[in-house]
């Protein structure tokens, strides 16, 4: 045998995708179909005709079901309604798949824990596609703040505001458990501070209905404390579908320093407007076209650098996942704990909400 056979690739990670609306069209097949290691073999879905023209070469099926049955899937993606993630997550494991579930994992925390359980105990892998960990804003923020170069951090501020006055027609925008932006861009900016700042120990959250005829949350504000492990500092997290004239992304500021930030990523309206993205003809893309900036205090007055002009990455998600279950990768890069812990401060937000005051683990029976 030549010594070439022991160097040979593993076959593609065969993939089904259950559900092709917004979440399972616009990221999650190009995302998957941009890696190497990954194969779109499956899409399930009840509208054949529009997976068929955008990838000619996958198997549609009806339910489900069909898809975890088959021998041949090792990976299944949940893209759907925030309500079918848990039934559909614990056939998955339970037909001996391992499991992308869109975030938010699921509803309630104990259905997260059960599910995470479930993996442990099927020896398969559940995770949730977090894949603004991946935005430029974010992996040059990361980049200034293990520079040191603010200083100790003391205001971390993170905003996501939109203005989209009219409501559309989609399950998101109903009223129904797991609805509204606190599950949908929270779920994306507590994750983003929980993997700056670990889990905080308590949160304040106001919820609000801004929009004409909204019938869920279109406006929150969240505020976590730190006391124990970052003395003084305070994270506020927010998010508006109605703010016509958009403020900063990120605001930091430190001992030494400050980071401000405008615009958000360019991935998601890249992906949106068509792009197939592939690791092998990364291209400029994902480039952010306003870069951060550093206003350091100086006794000749303030003196204000560019952050790191970093690109965007949304494929790094699936291919890491893809290292890591073909044993290339310790673990995935969103761990099983991680999903728990950002499950857990989704629902203490909404009791502090419900309360009126801030909770936490310690405070709130959940």
């Amino acid at each position: 045998m030549s010594n070439s056979a022991f160097f040979s690739p593993k076959p593609a990670i065969r993939v089904a995708l259950v559900g092709y609306g917004n979440a399972g069209r616009i990221f999650h097949a190009p995302l998957i179909s941009g890696v190497p290691g990954l194969q779109l073999a499956a899409v399930v879905s009840s509208k054949p005709q529009q997976v068929l023209a955008d990838w000619p070469q996958t198997q549609v099926v009806a339910t489900p079901e069909v898809a975890f049955q088959d021998p041949a899937i090792e990976l299944v993606v949940i893209a759907t309604g925030n309500e079918s993630h848990y039934p559909l997550a614990r056939a998955a494991l339970l037909a001996g798949k391992h499991v992308v579930v869109d975030k938010p994992c699921t509803i309630t925390l104990g259905q997260t824990e059960d599910l995470v359980q479930l993996a442990q105990k099927q020896e398969r892998l559940l995770t949730v596609f977090q894949n603004r960990r991946w935005d430029a804003d974010f992996l040059a923020l990361r980049k200034v703040l293990d520079s040191g170069a603010l200083g100790r951090i003391v205001h971390f501020e993170s905003h996501f505001d939109r203005y989209r006055p009219t409501v559309p027609d989609r399950w998101r925008e109903r009223d129904l458990p797991g609805s509204g932006l606190w599950f949908d861009l929270g779920a994306h900016l507590l994750d983003q501070c929980l993997h700056l700042f670990g889990e905080p120990e308590d949160i304040l959250l106001d919820l609000a209905c801004q929009r004409d005829a909204t019938q869920v949350n279109d406006y929150f504000h969240a505020q976590l404390r730190y006391p124990t492990r970052h003395p003084g500092l305070r994270v506020l997290l927010h998010a508006s579908a109605l703010v016509p004239a958009v403020g900063p992304r990120f605001v930091v500021h430190g001992t030494q320093a400050s980071f401000v930030k405008y615009g958000l990523d360019v991935q998601e309206d890249a992906l949106k407007a068509g792009a197939r993205p592939h690791v092998d003809r990364l291209t400029d893309w994902a480039r952010d076209p306003l870069v951060g900036t550093i206003t350091t205090p100086t006794d000749a007055g303030p003196i204000t650098t560019m952050a790191p002009d970093l690109a965007g990455n949304y494929l790094g998600y699936y291919a890491q996942l893809s290292d890591h279950l073909q044993g290339r990768a310790a673990q995935a890069d969103v761990t099983p704990v991680q999903v728990v812990q950002a499950m857990r401060w989704l629902t203490l937000g909404e009791h502090s909400a419900a309360q009126g005051c801030f909770v936490g683990p310690h405070t709130s029976s959940l």
